[in-house]
């Protein structure tokens, strides 16, 4: 098969020219389109020429470049060719000079050019990714070159070199720009109209429709393009026979420029939609009618709306029914203009009487200057002024903090007050209680120290008096003196132990006590303390649980009261006692809020006397309070009769009886029985000794010279060899010293530097069969729970104590451990 020359030439001009055509517009022609395409065009070349044509298509088809660069060097139109990736294979001379590249970066990319442009490189990058994977981006953008020129760009990908995608970079003109722009305008405004929240129609001035958004003509069911061809009349949406809604004449030719009504519509499936019509009516020159521009609201959501509201408006009414604080509205005077239950409630006014009432008239009148200016401040401002603590009128007095915020409105002058009323009484109540709680524990520390230094003083008072005893017999001149300095001692330790009791710091001998038997024995005794004419009724429940307590102590709690008792019913009436079991549950009401829940015995006393002012009540167990005359009381009975109480970890109220008299509740906590039996073992009384005498050696450790010499000489005359040492220190250097052994260790509590239990944990360290004897003014309790070591074997002595008390407690303790 002959074929020449010019014949080879015209198939290779053939196949690469339907290449570039393909490129250039875009069309998909792959190798069999183009196949068939050639052999259909040069079919009349013969067999020997499609042979050829055929291995000519191959060749192309696998990438023939540099045909393809030549094709692309002639087009007048700039031409980019890259990779995939982005990576610059080739660009037509058109192409650097619309981008005015150097010779030096001929090599450039469009993403190269604007590198320093993020968004556009963004616009670059989304082409790419769009021929890369749909073969064209469907668009063209248009970017502004650093010449200034406006370039449009658009990226192809390429059939039949499938690795490549060719850029078309062409320049555009500024009017092609502006087009674009109004295009675009256009757009947006057509997007806004179409998705506005309200209905837009157009009418022309026979009435006929000519444009409706998107919105109204799906409330209507239709198609927006069905009702926007300008052949569908207004009046066929229009339910006519609604009596409440505009003329159709008026809508389409009112007379004024604008023109609002209600109009009920009717859609494609025959629902009906109630509407609010606002229309322009737009006139030529000559004042025919041209149409008219209208907004149409949807009234059956607004309907939905006010629904809401009104369910809104329900709810809130509840809320504000049922509140459990009060809450006023107030005009903008501070009158009231709703009053919730809660607030009727807490100032026990009627309705009638709190609306239409100025909120300071309900309100003792000492706060009521103070309640109006929070008013005026809190209408001044936007914020809520701060609270306000005032007393509320009533029958019984009631604190309550108001909280103030304003309303504002649209008319300053109609603003509103919002008042939240928060009954505070409890909260007062329990403030005034917790600080009476503080003082009396700050005057309790006071008395306790006072009572320590006193207890050291009157310890060496009475155990010297108790040295000269010895030596001066009764008939001695002297004897009656010093027993007197020794009688008038105790009673000074008597009223220290008051001291005591009221700051909880005396020495407690708790057991387990059945208050019933307290009482029965106690009758007597309290007949004859208050008087024949003074009845006494005493009523003991059944099965009434036990208590631990300190029975001597207890006994003068209810001595101290039936002689309070007796003093305040002036010759005659009744003296009652009552006892209960009372279970007290959490959040239970009706009991003082500072007992905690639990089980407690409850002792009632009450009386038929004056009963106490309420000026006064609050006072009675301070210490040194009295209202009898100079002479007949110290003011220290009730707070003793209160620190026992508390000591014993229970607690004590007084109140006056609704009809007359006093009553007071002590509250005693239950004791646990499983408990007992060891409680039991620990109060075993010890026995008893009456010869004194002894042998043995004890350091003896005091910090108060009286007191040691006192105690150093007691011991020494039963026969005792005493070393002594006036700080811890010290006795530690003793200890170390003396050659022998120490049979027993006596040592005050608190001394300067090392303290007492100090002491003896380092003593007991290096001799742990070392008995101990502790000597303080304070109470046993008050260290003993401090201690970080074995105190089961630690003995203790009160001070003051004489010569008699601290001999025998010697005895007892070498005697028992010997045993």
């Amino acid at each position: 098969m002959g074929v020449d020359a010019r014949q080879l030439a015209a198939a290779f001009f053939l196949i690469a020219a339907l290449i570039v055509i393909s490129a250039l517009l875009g069309q998909e022609l792959d190798f069999i389109n183009i196949a068939i395409l050639s052999v259909m065009v040069v079919g009349a070349m013969g067999l020997g020429l499609w042979y050829l044509i055929f291995h000519g298509l191959r060749q192309a088809a696998s990438g023939n470049l540099d045909l393809l660069s030549d094709v692309v060097s002639a087009s007048p139109e700039g031409r980019l060719l890259t990779t995939k990736d982005g990576r610059f294979v080739y660009a037509n001379e058109a192409y650097c000079t619309l981008l005015e590249l150097p010779a030096k970066d001929i090599g450039q990319t469009l993403s190269d050019y604007f590198a320093d442009d993020a968004d556009v490189r963004a616009e670059i990058d989304r082409l790419l990714k769009a021929a890369i994977y749909d073969g064209t981006t469907g668009e063209r953008i248009d970017i502004k070159a650093k010449s200034g020129r406006w370039l449009s760009i658009l990226a192809h990908a390429i059939d039949v070199m499938p690795d490549n995608i060719i850029w078309y970079v062409t320049e555009t003109t500024r009017q092609h720009r502006l087009e674009e722009e109004e295009r675009v305008a256009r757009e947006k405004l057509s997007e806004y109209f179409n998705n506005a929240p309200v209905g837009f129609y157009s009418l022309g001035g026979d009435g006929n429709i000519q444009f409706v958004n998107r919105i109204l003509a799906d409330w209507l069911g239709y198609q927006q393009e069905e009702l926007s061809d300008g052949q569908f009349a207004f009046s066929d949406l229009v339910v006519k026979s609604n009596e409440d809604q505009l003329d159709l004449m008026e809508i389409v030719s009112a007379d004024g420029p604008l023109y609002e009504g209600k109009l009920t519509l009717r859609g494609r499936d025959g629902t009906v939609l109630p509407v609010h019509v606002t229309q322009t009516v737009i006139r030529d020159e000559n004042g025919e009618l041209l149409g008219s521009r209208s907004v149409v609201r949807e009234l059956l959501q607004e309907q939905e709306w006010r629904e809401r509201v009104a369910n809104a408006e329900l709810h809130f009414r509840r809320f504000f029914e049922a509140a459990p604080i009060g809450i006023l509205l107030l005009d903008a005077k501070g009158v009231v203009m709703e009053a919730n239950p809660a607030f009727r409630a807490l100032t026990g006014t009627v309705i009638s009487k709190a609306i239409g009432s100025h909120v300071i008239e309900l309100v003792e009148e000492t706060d009521r200057e103070t309640l109006q200016k929070k008013l005026i401040e809190a209408g001044a401002s936007n914020m809520a002024a701060p609270s306000v603590e005032v007393k509320l009128l009533g029958a019984t007095e009631r604190a309550a903090s108001f909280y103030i915020s304003a309303i504002i409105g649209d008319d300053p002058s109609a603003g509103r007050l919002l008042v939240h009323v928060i009954d505070t009484s409890v909260q007062r109540n329990l403030e005034v209680q917790f600080a009476q709680s503080q003082k009396m524990q700050a005057v309790g520390q006071l008395a306790g120290g006072i009572a320590h230094d006193f207890n050291n003083l009157l310890t060496a008072m009475i155990g010297f008096c108790d040295l000269l005893l010895l030596r001066h017999q009764v008939g001695d001149p002297s004897y009656s003196d010093i027993n007197q300095i020794k009688q008038n001692a105790n009673r000074a330790a008597g009223l220290v132990r008051q001291l005591l009791a009221f700051s909880r710091q005396q020495t407690l001998r708790p057991e387990v006590t059945d208050i019933t038997d307290v009482l029965a024995e106690l009758s007597n005794l309290l007949r004859r303390l208050i008087g024949e004419a003074i009845q006494l009724k005493i009523n003991h429940a059944r099965d009434l649980w036990l208590v631990k307590v300190d029975r001597g102590q207890f006994e003068q709690v209810v001595i101290n009261l039936a002689v309070n008792a007796r003093d305040a019913m002036s010759g005659d009436g009744l003296l009652s006692f009552e006892t209960e079991n009372l279970t007290i549950a959490p959040g239970q009401k009706g009991f003082n809020e500072l007992i905690p829940p639990g089980d407690y015995i409850l002792v009632k006393v009450l009386d038929t006397g004056t009963g106490i002012p309420d000026h006064v009540i609050e006072k009675i167990f301070d210490p040194f309070f009295t209202t009898k005359k100079v002479g007949e009381g110290t003011g220290l009975g009730l707070s003793t009769v209160y620190g026992i109480i508390k000591q014993t970890g229970g607690f004590i109220f007084a109140e006056n009886n609704e009809e007359t008299g006093t009553i007071f509740s002590i509250f005693l906590p239950r004791y646990v029985e499983e408990a007992r039996r060891a409680d039991a073992t620990e109060l075993t009384p010890s026995p008893a000794h009456r010869d004194l005498t002894g042998k043995g050696t004890i350091l003896l450790v005091e910090d108060e010279d009286p007191v040691r010499l006192f105690a150093a000489r007691a011991l020494e005359n039963k026969g005792y060899t005493v070393l002594q040492a006036d700080c811890g220190e010290t006795a530690l250097d003793v200890a170390h010293e003396h050659d022998g052994a120490i049979d027993l260790l006596i040592t005050d509590v608190v001394m300067p530097v090392m303290d007492g239990p100090t002491l003896v944990k380092k003593i007991l360290s290096e001799t742990p069969d070392l008995k101990v004897i502790f000597i303080s003014g304070y109470a046993e309790d008050a260290f003993r729970k401090d201690l970080d070591f074995d105190v089961s074997k630690i003995d203790f002595l009160p001070k003051p104590f004489s010569l008699k008390e601290i001999a025998s407690k010697v005895k007892e303790v070498l005697v028992r451990e010997t045993a």
